[in-house]
This record gives C-alpha cells, sequence and structure tokens, in this order.
C-alpha cells in the first residue's frame, strides 16, 4: 500500500482533495493511504511516505523539503500540485500525477 501525503499551511484545506483522490483511487482499484498535514507535521513524516505532494500555497517550501529528504537520505518523489487542479479541487489529476510521481 502507498502512502500519499498533501501538506499545506494547516492541513485544513487539502482534506476535501484528499477524499476526491481516495475516490480516484478507489475506481481504479488502487489500494491507497492519502492523508493531509501541516507543512511543520508534514516535514518529520517524510520518512513514512512514498509521495509528497504540496499545495500551492506552500509552494515555497519546496527547497526545505528537498533538503529534509536529502539530509533524511531519502528518495522520496514530491512536488507542488497545479494551482489549476488544486483550485478546482481535480482529485483525479492530482492522484494522477501523484501517480506519475512514483513511476506509476
Amino acid at each position: 500500500m502507498k502512502n500519499i501525503m498533501l501538506v499545506c499551511g494547516a492541513g485544513m484545506s487539502t482534506s476535501l482533495l484528499v477524499t476526491k483522490m481516495e475516490k480516484a483511487a478507489k475506481a481504479l482499484g488502487d489500494e491507497v493511504h492519502i492523508f493531509a498535514l501541516p507543512i511543520s507535521e508534514g516535514i518529520k513524516r517524510l520518512q513514512e511516505v512514498d509521495c509528497c505532494l504540496l499545495g500551492p500555497q506552500v509552494r515555497y517550501e519546496k527547497k526545505n523539503i528537498e533538503q529534509k529528504i536529502q539530509e533524511l537520505g531519502l528518495s522520496v518523489p514530491f512536488d507542488v500540485i497545479d494551482m489549476r487542479d488544486y483550485g478546482t479541487m481535480n482529485g483525479e489529476k492530482v492522484y494522477a500525477f501523484a501517480k506519475a510521481l512514483m513511476g506509476e
């Protein structure tokens, strides 16, 4: 089972997106655990995930995430969620983006 973490400012605005991504994963028959956390907590849990997606509002944290991944010697794929997909809460596209980052 893959673990996909979404991070944003407070971990609240991504909760609806998590639900929509879970629905998209279920439709494909994929077993995944998708969850959202505030950036401060997400950085602490990088070792537990297979993919990390940043909300557009915390894109400025991308360097910090990259640095932490390197410090921990991890190979966790991560990137910023497309602003349009985030704004429209397009769970299918964001889930497909996460899968592509993980090489699936």
